[in-house]
């Protein structure tokens, strides 16, 4: 294992933070795999799960039995994982900024079709190739001047070549679930039935935000259409499938679920080739993958004290009931109905809730949003 440290630049006098990150198999061997843990800092499942994972990728080191590539980020943001007010994690906006530390990474797909203008040929894997080469050489021009710059340059670039790309994270109260562009899912989907995800969101790029999953996949989904866009006709393979997985919820933090994580991704990067032996069989599908524009948020109608009756993983019908709000000063109770049917796949933490605040979202199988799709 080549373990390798990333100053962040200097936010303030005596004080650096810096990005670790794991490197396993041979630097340049496909396929290359990279993951990354708590990228929001208070998502913990996926550090406890990258833990597990390393053990087993530095047993497999030692016996000869990588063949790929493996990169790991176990602490994705030191930044975050540093931010606490009042004793509590803050670790998904950056209290500088205010910035949302999964949001505003670099349009690749853009600086691939500027770099690679009159250069790309009728030869697919060449032209693969040719891109990788213009991002690297972007990637290398950049002097990020802020910790969060340097944090998104850091992870950017540990991660633009990689063939599959896993953004570990985990929501307040859930079940497994995936987010990924659509024409990831053929890649995606044996990692998604090891790891029995029950709600799988997917969407044609472009959901706004710049989120650092997709602007991995979106360098390959949207390539395409800036070079059709401008006349150019060649071919351009996917160079990357990325997504980010959600470990069920925060609290999930338990021995028994990481190492039932780390044995997923384990039997995922087998099927992939990247380790030697023969993948598990797979299990079947938990669910069917449904439209990110499909997934309802519900929203509080009014304040009080939040009393859910749906338990996450629920399948609702419209019209459910999924939770009540309490108004204990006046006595009064409003249920709050699912009004898409669907996977209750996650709810907030907390059990009070004012006016117009998320309290849980259904996976409907039917699009009726537009716009931004992930929220703040």
């Amino acid at each position: 294992m080549d373990i390798r440290h990333h100053p962040l630049p200097v936010a303030s006098l005596g004080n650096q933070k810096t990005v670790t990150s794991l490197h396993f198999g041979t630097p340049g061997a496909r396929p290359k795999v990279y993951l990354q843990a708590s990228l929001h800092a208070e998502e913990l499942p996926g550090m406890l799960a990258a833990h597990h994972l390393r053990q087993k990728l530095l047993a497999a080191e030692d016996a000869g039995q990588i063949r790929g590539e493996v990169v790991l980020v176990p602490v994705a943001n030191p930044i975050g994982l540093a931010q606490r007010l009042d004793h509590k994690p803050m670790g998904r906006f950056e209290f500088s900024s205010s910035e949302n530390f999964n949001r505003h990474y670099p349009d690749l797909a853009q600086v691939a079709f500027e770099r690679t203008r009159g250069k790309l040929t009728q030869d697919g894997a060449r032209n693969v190739t040719l891109v990788r080469e213009a991002v690297a050489g972007w990637l290398a021009e950049q002097q990020p001047q802020t910790e969060l710059q340097g944090l998104r340059h850091t992870l950017t670039s540990l991660a633009f070549d990689a063939d599959v790309v896993i953004d570990l994270h985990c929501d307040c109260e859930a079940v497994m679930h995936f987010y990924a562009e659509r024409h990831c899912w053929p890649v995606l989907e044996p990692l998604s039935r090891y790891l029995g995800s029950q709600a799988v969101l997917l969407a044609d790029a472009a959901t706004n935000g710049g989120p650092f999953d997709e602007q991995l996949s979106g360098l390959w989904s949207q390539l395409p259409v800036l070079l059709r866009q401008a006349g150019v006709d060649v071919p351009l393979p996917v160079g990357c499938a990325s997504t980010t997985v959600e470990l069920r919820g925060e609290a999930d933090v338990y021995h028994p679920l990481a190492d039932q994580d780390s044995a997923a991704l384990w039997a995922y990067l087998q099927h992939l080739g990247v380790v030697a032996g023969t993948a598990p069989a797979m299990p079947g599908p938990r669910c069917e993958p449904t439209p990110l524009a499909g997934s309802e948020t519900l929203k509080a109608p009014c304040p009080g004290v939040l009393v859910f009756v749906a338990d996450v993983g629920q399948h609702l019908a419209v019209g459910d009931a999924v939770a009540d709000i309490i108004d204990p000063t006046l006595g009064t109770v409003h249920t709050v109905r699912a009004g898409t049917a669907g996977v209750f796949y996650a709810r907030i933490l907390h059990r009070y809730i004012q006016t117009g605040l998320e309290i849980g979202k259904i996976a409907g199988s039917v699009p009726f949003r537009t716009g931004n799709l992930l929220g703040n």
